[in-house]
């Protein structure tokens, strides 16, 4: 049977992935907002859905209570971004800080995915997908609404490096290594696969036939 609760052996470095997926992609979200020249609530609709969007959908899928729907913290969070972003001086967000945000959220959240779904007693190839989904979901929410183009469809590498960090967390844990240190492994190699993509352009070649 599926817990309701992650179980205590993963731990607070899983805890912390999560609550530093959610508040990095919330800040995302007010940023994109930001640099749309958008109202308070645009920039708290956006922070909330980039935020929990990600969360949402593996939840639905893998027959959990949403995790954010039971309490007020999540929600909180959120709105404490959208009113970072808003009331903080531009400058703080100026360059690539929007893409050094989400390369944090998506690693940390896709490695948390992962974790959870196999705590609901997920396969192990099914948590590597809800891993993935849940570091990508959100962004993609986040660009479509914003009318940004999706970045699913521009060749640097985004999901890849969430599926780097879902597959690492699934194959180590599944290996035997504890859940904390396959976390910290995976949500690290996830992040610097999409720094090194930030700064060096790096990119997976396209359909050329």
């Amino acid at each position: 049977m599926p817990t309701a609760t992650l179980p205590a052996a993963l731990g607070p470095i899983l805890d912390f992935l999560d609550m530093a997926g959610i508040a990095v992609f919330a800040l995302s979200g007010a940023l994109l907002a930001a640099m749309k020249k958008q109202t308070i609530v645009t920039f708290c609709f956006f922070a909330v859905v980039t935020g929990v969007g990600g969360g949402t959908v593996r939840d639905l899928l893998i027959g959990a209570p949403v995790f954010w729907v039971r309490e007020n913290a999540i929600l909180l969070i959120c709105l404490g971004a959208a009113f970072a972003v808003w009331g903080l001086p531009a400058k703080l967000w100026k360059g690539r800080t929007l893409d050094w945000l989400d390369a944090i959220g998506l690693a940390a959240y896709a490695t948390f995915g992962a974790a959870k779904a196999l705590a609901f007693g997920i396969a192990p190839l099914p948590a590597f997908a809800m891993g993935v989904i849940t570091g990508c979901v959100g962004g993609i929410v986040r660009d479509v609404l914003a009318g940004e183009p999706s970045i699913l469809l521009r060749p640097e590498l985004y999901v890849t490096a969430a599926a780097l960090s879902a597959a690492l967390f699934v194959g180590l844990t599944q290996a035997g290594v504890e859940p904390g240190l396959a976390a910290l492994v995976a949500a690290i190699a996830g992040f610097a696969i999409r720094g090194l993509a930030i700064l060096r352009g790096w990119a997976l070649p396209g359909y050329r036939r």
